[in-house]
């Protein structure tokens, strides 16, 4: 599953980094702090969240420290619901859970945002599963694609900010 493209900053690299985690990696065009505002600020999040072609309906979205989110990506014929619970929001990090409702398991995810040079950021997330089982499905699941997807998206939104 290890997906390395170092030599195209642009994409994400997802390593698998034991039983139960997965480690993503992705270079972006804009400082840190706007990175993680796009994470924070309703607006934003819901114009780069989801596949292309989908909506995505806040039903609620607390993401401060003891907050919580809970949002229903739409598309033509179908609709998956996702919620968490923020443990932790602070200048370059957000910690909080995130569950698919349908497939109940929370995952705990860890985000990090880095300043590089030239006004550009990287952003790592660790994403800790349940059990090595639920790591398993979830990279079985082509979500690494679909990270891809939404952060080509976050690029587009980033640019015009």
């Amino acid at each position: 599953m290890s997906h390395d493209h170092a030599g195209d900053p642009k994409l994400t690299t997802h390593v698998r980094t034991g039983e139960q985690s997965v480690f993503h990696r992705r270079e972006f065009d804009a400082p840190a702090a706007l990175v993680q505002r796009a994470h924070t600020e309703a607006e934003l999040f819901a114009r780069w969240l989801g596949p292309r072609g989908t909506t995505v309906r806040l039903d609620r979205f607390e993401p401060v420290t003891g907050g919580a989110f809970r949002y229903v990506v739409e598309a033509d014929g179908g609709s998956w619901a996702f919620r968490g619970s923020y443990h932790e929001v602070t200048p370059r990090q957000i910690v909080h859970t995130w569950e698919y409702e349908a497939e109940p398991g929370a995952t705990l995810e860890t985000l990090r945002f880095f300043d590089l040079a030239n006004g550009r950021s990287v952003l790592e997330v660790l994403s800790t599963y349940t059990s090595r089982e639920a790591c398993d499905a979830m990279i079985a699941s082509g979500m690494d694609g679909g990270m891809d997807s939404n952060f080509e998206r976050l690029d587009e939104v980033l640019a015009g900010l």
